[in-house]
């Protein structure tokens, strides 16, 4: 990989441009592309002119090398891009539309300036998909591997932000796209790097060169982990169809820990459905091959970035002709708890059991 580039280093060490030398080699030519931006990269502060209908959205997320991502197999390009998109979902998660983020960064000196141009062409890449202005940020050294924290900014219409605690008993409960994909390929991608490092190495304590990691018929898999989407489009399709959710959130550590956020903050409970959890068809083969339950993984696994949310019984026939939109249960009151019903009638109560980085 590049990063790890001995004449890289030499060629383009970071170093020799400084940190703001850095920051302007990067945005340079960066345009900007909203109203509502009126000085982006440049100054102290990023200068943000909304309307007085507007409500303003703003999330951060920190990305921490070793914990969130592994340079092993996660080339920089997709590493940028999967760091815009998973800000940007937090704020489709609100109902909103993310419009500006900024980028923070702690590297170490194994980095190069082609590196960080590299992370910067994915993290571009999802901002212009998106209308979304990078607006400022800031660069430090890292004595622990790579950092990444970015914060966006968004809006909403007043009065249209969607919490998780507006869930109410007879809501129906939705997801969008299909779930446990972006594990699976998690798992694929850390199978692959066993093996590599599991190969001998030649005299000079090097591996071997011409390893070819095993992806046939597993491509979809991988680009739900390396490359995941923000659903914007699902967000429009609410607007365009009238329907507004009364709790939602994005499906990032796991569908069973997201419901009972949604239980948690609305103080209710809920039924879902094993049945009516979509599964892509490499998903449930995959999960097969590693004797892995699919469910559990769909459940716990993370990642996916999908919607969830929960809207009024009266809204059943608009979500029914929605497409890439399922309905998986219904909301109870608290005292009901929050059941999994399995495909032959069984209950269980469901887990928080999705991924926790802080967790031992």
């Amino acid at each position: 990989m590049a990063y790890n580039s001995p004449q890289n280093m030499e060629k383009n060490d970071i170093k020799n441009l400084g940190e703001f030398g850095l920051i302007k080699h990067l945005t340079k030519d960066i345009p900007l592309i909203n109203k509502s931006t009126l000085k982006g990269v440049g100054d102290d502060c990023a200068v943000l002119k909304f309307d007085d209908d507007k409500e303003v959205l703003v999330t951060t997320d920190l990305l921490l090398e070793g914990v969130h991502f592994d340079l092993t197999y996660v080339p920089l390009k997709h590493l940028g891009y999967k760091s815009a998109m998973v800000n940007l979902s937090d704020v489709y998660a609100m109902g909103g539309m993310p419009k500006q983020i900024t980028v923070s960064i702690g590297l170490s000196q194994r980095f190069t300036v082609d590196d960080m141009e590299e992370f910067y062409a994915g993290l571009r890449l999802a901002c212009e998909a998106h209308g979304v202005d990078i607006v400022g940020g800031d660069t430090t050294s890292s004595l622990t591997g790579l950092m990444i924290s970015i914060t966006c900014i968004g809006e909403v219409e007043r009065g249209k932000a969607i919490y998780r605690s507006g869930a109410k008993p007879t809501d129906l409960i939705c997801v969008s796209g299909n779930l446990g994909a972006a594990y699976l390929g998690l798992q694929l991608l850390e199978r692959e790097k066993d093996i590599f490092y599991s190969q001998k190495t030649d005299a000079n304590g090097l591996q071997p060169t011409d390893f070819q990691p095993d992806f046939a018929g597993r491509e979809y898999l991988l680009e739900r982990q390396l490359k995941p989407e923000a659903r914007r489009d699902i967000i429009l399709k609410l607007r365009e169809s009238g329907i507004q959710p009364t709790a939602m959130m994005d499906i990032s550590d796991g569908l069973s820990s997201e419901l009972l956020h949604i239980c948690e903050e609305s103080k209710c409970g809920c039924r879902v459905y094993e049945e009516h959890i979509p599964l892509d068809y490499q998903t449930a083969s995959q999960a097969e091959d590693f004797n892995l339950n699919v469910t559990t993984c769909a459940l716990n696994g993370g990642e996916d970035y999908e919607l969830l949310f929960t809207v009024p019984l009266a809204d059943k026939d608009k979500i029914e002709r929605m497409e890439d939109v399922k309905m998986i249960g219904y909301i109870t009151s608290a005292e009901d708890g929050k059941v999994l019903i399995t495909r032959d009638g069984a209950q269980f109560d469901i887990k928080a059991q999705g991924w926790n980085p802080l967790k031992e």
